[in-house]
């Protein structure tokens, strides 16, 4: 019997002088298509629709995949790809059968122990990029480049602790001496870091007289002594701290993961910009009852790219200033993430911050994650993202265990959007 594969189905197309994202949908996956130019980017949200076993459901997803990619007019290179696993034990399997789906080409792949909210095995977040203009390169194993424009990515990710028996500490550090050693082997030094992903399990839990979060922060802190990030490339302001965007999020499992994304280019016109909300209080400057050893992240970072911006949400959660509001409300909790995501990448943020002509909203999201701490949550929660964002925005919702015992969730976020003509 032949299997017909349906058409996939454009959703809210935005078709206005400063909207470059269209979104889409096919069976099991949700995606958008961001045109900068001569190059195209996807953000694909993979979740099987079947409950088989987990190689089933992983081969539905790579076709749900290719179904995208593959008709495209460019040859689509995926970059980036996390994969979100029910279970642990199933992360060996999948390690096979993606090396042998991608053996040429091999994606930057983190795997995590985050349920996804579905019931599925396993979800998977893809990055594809294509175009004549791009350039694909490996310069070590799960370390991938892409050149666009004299712009080149660096990604890198499934670091792992070499030693498991330290402490959280120490696994931190060594991560970080991780990304350190592939930075340079790619010839990008650690100022250049622009987005981290700190995946970390028993989040909350005890690590001594602290909890283990606040370990990963004394770690964070003491690697990046004596860095200065943006310190190569043109800065939108100067006078305030400047870090990566980040997330750090729980994880099942006592494990550690990370992953990153570096930037390096002489162009004139690309400048990063690191952006706080003006209603809350920027994480470096947290009291030190929230960890000893703040957390060394920005809200989120901004590059421009000529007339196109990428603006990077770190992982945001119901807080104002530095306390949490709404606790023990999850519909409430997501509805102020949102509402603290949307203030951030407002028109009045990015003018504040200095830039003139950027008009972000929650409709230029290419992608959302929303980490869920506990499963019966789940309903109302994508009930106030659906209302807020719509229901065509690609979002993978996974239990994970938040930093804060009174969160209950998180939220993080990829915006694109083109900087309009009359930037008065």
């Amino acid at each position: 019997m032949t299997k017909t594969v349906p058409r996939p189905r454009r959703a809210n197309a935005l078709p206005s002088a400063g909207k470059i994202v269209k979104r889409f949908s096919a069976p099991g996956v949700q995606y958008t298509m961001i045109t900068m130019g001569k190059v195209t980017r996807f953000a694909l949200m993979v979740t099987p629709l079947s409950r088989g076993p987990v190689h089933i459901q992983l081969g539905e997803a790579l076709r749900s995949l290719r179904v995208v990619l593959d008709t495209q007019p460019e040859k689509m290179h995926v970059t980036v790809q996390t994969v979100f696993l029910k279970d642990a034990c199933d992360q060996t399997l999948c390690e096979q059968i993606l090396a042998a789906r991608y053996m040429d080409e091999p994606p930057v792949t983190t795997f995590v122990h985050q349920p996804p909210c579905s019931g599925a095995a396993l979800a998977i977040e893809v990055w594809a990029t294509g175009g004549k203009a791009v350039y694909v390169e490996w310069p070590s194993p799960n370390v991938l480049q892409v050149s666009m424009g004299n712009v080149t990515w660096t990604h890198t990710g499934g670091i792992t602790p070499r030693n498991t028996t330290g402490n959280v500490y120490e696994q931190s550090l060594d991560l970080f001496r991780q990304l350190k050693q592939r930075l340079k082997q790619a010839g990008v030094p650690m100022e250049n870091l622009i987005r981290t992903w700190l995946y970390l399990g028993s989040i909350t839990g005890p690590e001594g007289d602290l909890e283990r979060y606040m370990e990963l922060n004394r770690a964070r802190t003491d690697s990046y002594k004596g860095v200065r990030f943006g310190r190569k490339h043109a800065m939108a302001i100067t006078g305030q701290a400047v870090y990566p965007a980040s997330t750090g999020i729980g994880m099942c499992g006592t494990g550690i993961a990370m992953s990153a994304t570096a930037i390096a280019t002489d162009r004139k016109d690309v400048f990063l910009l690191p952006l706080e909300n003006p209603q809350q209080t920027p994480v470096y400057e947290y009291e030190k009852v929230y960890s000893p050893e703040s957390p060394k992240f920005v809200r989120a970072m901004a590059e421009a790219i000529g007339d196109y911006l990428v603006i990077w949400i770190s992982g945001t959660a119901s807080i104002v200033h530095s306390k949490t509001v709404h606790v023990g409300d999850p519909g409430k909790q997501a509805d102020q993430t949102l509402t603290n995501i949307e203030l951030l990448i407002s028109h009045r943020n990015f003018t504040r911050s200095g830039v003139q002509g950027v008009r972000a909203t929650l409709q230029d999201l290419a992608k959302l994650r929303v980490y869920v701490k506990r499963p019966q949550d789940y309903p109302v929660i994508r009930k106030v993202v659906e209302k807020r964002c719509g229901k065509s925005v690609p979002v993978i919702y996974v239990v994970a265990d938040v930093c804060r015992s009174d969160l209950l969730v998180e939220m993080e976020g990829l915006a694109f959007v083109k900087r309009s003509a009359n930037r008065q």
